[in-house]
């Protein structure tokens, strides 16, 4: 049976769900009825790919592209085109709403929607669907008012709650003007009215939802927002809970902070951009941020709430040196977040950072992921050996697997102490994938005991604790000679918070 709309992307993983497309089909009214979402990944082959969706004769078909399946998207459009021209391909999404008029997906495409898609897409389609061909190829489509849009949770299926995690949305946009981000260009941010979203998530809860992550880029910007849907929350709290918020790290109202202390273990989870403690860098990339204040609200969350707490660093952003990097991982690392994310900056398309390439020489890939390459203050080599770190962080660091070892790895010293033990570790194995956790342990007795002068003993305590706790079944070559060690078994019916963990988020309001 043909379907005339087909409303697809390509996720990163099956565990993601696409909002941008539910939205879309939300909004298609009367056009539902001939029209479908089907979600891919894009560890898929385009081909297999491409025969899905033609297998449903399409003859509108809308792609969500994002920095993560431009290029796959990319060979999908082109097969599609090749083999069945007439289909009408129409792009959106934030990969192609900027900079859009080199991008050869574009050149391949029909047409294209930049900018918040959701009313813009039906009103295409009916034209499509009538025979009629707007000449116009890139349609630029306004901020619709969020009050007019038909709120898409119910398109959220049986399959989806029960195997993918849930986004939802209380606002879109943002009122700083953080310049390696996209919502730099919101100017402000604008809420959905809260009542109709609070039934909304009443409804997900009720068909048995229990892990939401909200896409909002500043939950904690209206603290009488925030605490009214937390309030909706706690009111009904189980053990399956578990809520992932994005803050602001320097605005924590009493407000909130009554309500979030609340939360038993494992039921919230708070992404935190710091990004980066020097002044002189904020500045120079209009980020508002009270370093003081957000230490101190970071400081309270570690010891007054249950919250994972998942924070974020960018390396490369104009002008900041080795040493400032240094300085501020350090001053994050004695905060003890229970996870700190380095990123290496991207020159995302549209956004205004841009402007700084030329004064700071800054020298991005070409290709996604747009990453810095170099800089008038880090260098190519020192770029790839501040990859390596993000990347051993996040084995080590970020795991879980290392809670007693990290004290003893990182020392008094935790960012010059790790990049050494980057440096030792990519030397001796040169790999930075499929190290296995076996060896990994091996290898980090080896190097606290013969380069960071960590007594044999505590290095053999820590570890064998941390192996015991991780649940692995295996036996360390730095265990064998201790023939009282016994891996301890990890319950069947325990599972990690950590493991809920999904960085990949849509762009609300596009494909």
């Amino acid at each position: 049976m043909a379907t005339p709309i087909l409303l697809s992307t390509l996720n990163a993983r099956y565990a993601h769900s696409a909002l941008g497309l539910r939205y879309l089909f939300a909004q298609l009214g009367a056009l539902q009825t001939q029209a479908a979402i089907r979600e891919f990944i894009i560890s898929q082959r385009p081909l297999d790919i491409a025969e899905a969706l033609l297998s449903e004769s399409p003859r509108i078909l809308g792609l969500g592209v994002y920095i993560w399946n431009v290029v796959e998207s990319t060979a999908l459009v082109a097969l599609l085109k090749q083999v069945q021209p007439e289909l009408i391909i129409v792009l959106g999404g934030p990969e192609v709403s900027h900079e859009w008029a080199q991008q050869p997906i574009v050149d391949l495409a029909d047409y294209l929607i930049t900018g918040p898609a959701d009313l813009a897409f039906a009103g295409l389609c009916q034209r499509l669907l009538a025979g009629e061909r707007p000449a116009q190829k890139v349609i630029q489509a306004a901020r619709p008012p969020l009050g007019q849009i038909t709120l898409p949770y119910r398109f959220y299926n049986d399959t989806d709650i029960a195997q993918r995690l849930i986004y939802v949305e209380a606002s879109r946009g943002c009122p700083f003007r953080c310049e390696f981000c996209l919502s730099a260009l919101d100017q402000t941010a604008w809420p959905f009215p809260l009542e109709p979203f609070l039934a909304e998530l009443d409804r997900l809860h009720q068909r048995g939802v229990r892990q939401f992550k909200f896409v909002d880029r500043t939950f904690n910007l209206k603290a009488q927002v925030g605490a009214r849907i937390l309030d909706f929350f706690l009111e009904r709290l189980d053990e399956q809970l578990f809520l992932h918020f994005e803050l602001i790290p320097d605005h924590l109202p009493e407000l909130l902070k009554a309500r979030i202390s609340r939360f038993p273990p494992g039921a919230l989870q708070f992404e935190i951009g710091v990004q980066s403690f020097n002044p002189d860098v904020q500045a120079r990339i209009s980020r508002r941020q009270d370093n003081a204040r957000s230490e101190a609200n970071l400081h309270w969350l570690r010891q007054h709430s249950h919250a994972h707490l998942h924070t974020d660093l960018i390396i490369g952003l104009p002008g900041e040196d080795l040493a400032s990097i240094a300085t501020g991982f350090d001053r994050l690392v004695a905060l003890d977040p229970h996870e700190i994310q380095i990123g290496i900056l991207k020159r995302l398309r549209g956004t205004p950072i841009d402007r700084h390439s030329v004064a700071f020489d800054c020298r991005y890939n070409p290709q996604p992921p747009y990453n810095l390459l170099s800089s008038a203050t880090l260098d190519f080599a020192t770029l790839r050996r501040l990859e390596r770190f993000a990347r051993y962080w996040d084995l080590i660091g970020n795991s879980g697997r290392f809670r007693q070892t990290r004290p003893l790895l990182l020392g008094a010293a935790p960012f010059q102490r790790f990049l050494t033990f980057s440096d030792w570790l990519f030397a001796r194995t040169g790999q930075t994938h499929q190290l296995a956790l076996e060896r990994l342990f091996d290898l980090l007795h080896e190097e606290l005991v013969a380069a960071l002068d960590v007594p044999e003993p505590a290095a053999y305590a820590t570890l064998s604790a941390d192996y015991q706790a991780s649940g692995a079944r295996g036996c360390p070559e730095f265990l064998r000679p201790h023939r009282d060690f016994r891996p301890k078994p990890t319950p069947a019916t325990v599972t990690s918070r950590t493991t809920r963990q999904h960085r990949h988020r849509p762009e609300p309001g596009a494909f």
